[in-house]
């Protein structure tokens, strides 16, 4: 199961070593590239159009939620909006949901803890938080997180007591989810920029809470 650290592994390389490209393209990859191919072939798409395809997705990272959960931390005018019409708020952000699945934000807070789980395939909010992890989209999280929260948050490090409530909210292909954390204590004094480095995806997902910096 997940160490809840697979998200610093990137720290550990040096970044003066030499990089080896020692990836070896998979069938699926051939199969992907020479559809592609016949796509712009075709005239159905351009290679420029893919190209901004993939731009596109390579900026949605977990920071484009973190800016969104710091700013309801602030300002709790943007966080009555943000729970009641997401598209609209976050597009405050300029991040825009587009054609895309909508997204529901479900806030966490002393007494209530919300998880994300896809149960039948791996239904993830990429339009805030980027890529899922390999995890998430593991029969294991997707089957023992519903059988066993409490003991799955375990294995991430987080043990909530009896008093909170832990709901696991399942995405679809019609609606995702992204946990707003709760801010943790000590941190009146941070200014918005600063709140968004203490979020972390894992956090948005609910599998852990966001901790103050002297936490860390």
């Amino acid at each position: 199961m997940h160490d809840g650290h697979d998200h610093d592994q990137a720290r550990d390389h040096d970044p003066h070593a030499p990089i080896e490209d020692t990836h070896e393209v998979t069938r699926f990859e051939k199969r992907a590239a020479a559809i592609q191919a016949l796509l712009i072939e075709k005239g159905v798409v351009t290679a420029d159009e893919v190209r901004r395809a993939v731009e596109d997705l390579d900026a949605r990272t977990p920071a484009q939620g973190a800016r969104v959960v710091a700013r309801a931390w602030v300002d709790p005018a943007f966080k009555a909006r943000l729970l009641s019409d997401t598209k609209a708020a976050v597009a405050e952000l300029g991040i825009d949901l587009g054609s895309l699945p909508p997204v529901k934000i479900v806030e966490n807070t002393e007494r209530v803890h919300h998880v994300i789980v896809c149960t039948l395939c791996s239904c993830y909010p990429i339009a805030i938080l980027g890529l899922p992890p390999a995890w998430y989209k593991s029969l294991s999280y997707r089957s023992r997180m519903v059988a066993d929260p409490r003991g799955v948050l375990r294995e991430f490090g987080l043990e909530l007591g009896r008093e909170v409530e832990v709901r696991v909210v399942d995405s679809t292909a019609d609606l995702r989810y992204m946990v707003l954390p709760a801010r943790p204590a000590g941190t009146e004094h941070l200014g918005e920029a600063e709140l968004a480095r203490l979020v972390t995806r894992d956090s948005m997902i609910g599998v852990t809470r966001v901790r103050a910096a002297q936490e860390r």
